[in-house]
């Protein structure tokens, strides 16, 4: 009668967690936020209180709060000085064009890597993503655009990074689509749509979640982008990390890390703002193409 007792009450025992494990579980989520605002908390902060320094108090950048906050009198003068509304201008005519080309050539791409099953489009998908890995030539691409007449142009610069990150749109964009039904696209077609009505009325709608991913991702590298501009459009057309690339070269903020992390703030500013207000669209996305 005894055996089942302690039988049971072994089960019980290995059955309930420990302690530590439960104390584990617990502190695992602090853990993690903490290990976040350290990691995104400490930059930021140390960005915000250098441009709301004075120059004498920001020449050595720090964690320390400023003894007099000077932030809108900074940001008013980078936004006189630093030729702000232009390069903006320049980013835009950079940016927009250079997303909207690279999503819509690789969705497309993506989905009839996805739809071929045969070697050559395996080969051809392993080429199209090892841009990934593969650093581009630089000497490469601005003698190829010296040759087509486009060095030093906006459409030199957005056919490089539309050349650049395609890769990445197809990494994403190709395994997505291997998850959508074929039958959908059976049922489009025996509705007498095309190929292009296919993509355009059943794919695309269902491409939203991967493609707001993706338009994250590129519209942070490109905005962010000062390597591939300074060789390709350097000194023709402006782009916000490009201008400040030059301001900073050529001593107009020379020591003045004021008005350096100010202009970093400018220039986060519109990213910041867009992905606020598309922060709902973005989810409804996501979660719309999720239960389709």
């Amino acid at each position: 009668m005894t055996a089942p007792v302690f039988g049971g009450a072994g089960r019980r025992r290995a059955a309930g967690p420990p302690i530590s494990r439960g104390l584990a579980a617990r502190l695992r989520p602090v853990a993690v936020v903490l290990l976040v605002l350290l990691v995104m908390g400490v930059p930021l902060w140390l960005v915000v209180v250098t441009a709301g320094k004075s120059q004498a108090e920001a020449l050595s950048p720090d964690l320390s709060l400023p003894s007099q906050w000077h932030l809108w009198e900074n940001l008013a003068q980078v936004w006189e000085q630093g030729e702000v509304p232009k390069a903006f201008i320049g980013s835009v005519l950079v940016v927009a064009p250079s997303v909207v080309l690279v999503l819509a050539l690789g969705s497309m791409a993506s989905w009839i890597l996805a739809r071929r099953a045969s070697r050559f489009t395996a080969v051809l998908y392993a080429l199209a993503i090892s841009g990934i890995v593969l650093p581009p030539a630089v000497v490469t691409i601005v003698l190829l655009l010296r040759l087509l007449g486009l060095a030093g142009s906006p459409v030199g610069m957005i056919g490089v990074y539309v050349g650049i990150y395609m890769s990445t749109v197809i990494f994403f964009v190709t395994g997505f689509v291997r998850t959508v039904p074929l039958s959908l696209e059976e049922a489009a077609r025996m509705d007498g749509a095309g190929p292009l009505r296919v993509f355009f009325s059943v794919i695309l709608p269902l491409l939203r979640p991967v493609l707001a991913t993706a338009t994250i991702l590129i519209c942070l590298y490109v905005w962010n982008d000062v390597f591939y501009a300074f060789f390709v459009i350097g000194g023709r057309l402006d782009t916000l990390p490009l201008n400040l690339f030059q301001v900073a070269n050529a001593g107009l903020y020379l020591d003045n890390w004021h008005l350096i992390f100010a202009y970093i703030i400018l220039m986060s500013l519109p990213l910041l703002v867009v992905f606020a207000v598309a922060q709902r669209k973005i989810i409804s996305g996501i979660t719309g193409g999720a239960v389709k």
